[in-house]
């Protein structure tokens, strides 16, 4: 069975609910790898057969722990992994893109392959308190993160990417 490795960093909540849902939808079709960034690693890139990266987006940058992963991982698996499919889903308070440009990048690196445009989910969390606050990502939003585990899973189950 193929294997989806979802690796995700959050600290308030709202990148997890989306990992895990990612995680939920594709089961049927492949092996789920769940792990949160600061517990996986190349060992982990090298045995997927593809990848979704969930973070949140922190002072414009991915998040430091999701960055800390790339780090450690990035030339260990270096011409390791080229051609495998990806798909990024960031939750963000207001923007997104510049996390998402970031983790393109390093997938261009890596020349991995993106089967979908980054999924950028909005809190329009913009004081300080509603920053830290633990997150809740509406249901219909979280719909959208399962359509990604599911058609993720599927296309490596049935060799499409």
């Amino acid at each position: 069975m193929a294997q989806l490795l979802i690796v995700y960093h959050s600290r308030t909540g709202g990148a997890r609910q989306m990992a895990e849902a990612a995680a939920e939808a594709g089961g049927d079709e492949a092996d789920i790898v769940l792990k949160t960034a600061d517990q996986a690693g190349p060992e982990d890139l090298l045995a997927a057969d593809g990848y979704i990266f969930c973070a949140p987006e922190n002072l414009a940058a991915i998040s430091g722990l999701m960055k800390e992963f790339f780090d450690r991982s990035y030339y260990p698996v270096l011409g390791r992994i080229e051609g495998r499919p990806y798909a990024q889903m960031i939750c963000a308070g207001s923007d997104g893109e510049n996390a998402a440009r970031q983790t393109a990048r390093i997938a261009t690196g890596w020349r991995l392959k993106e089967v979908q445009p980054p999924l950028i989910l909005c809190t329009h969390a913009q004081t300080p308190e509603a920053i830290l606050a633990e997150k809740v990502i509406p249901q219909d939003q979280l719909d959208k993160c399962r359509e990604i585990g599911a058609a993720m899973a599927a296309g490596l189950s049935l060799g499409v990417f």
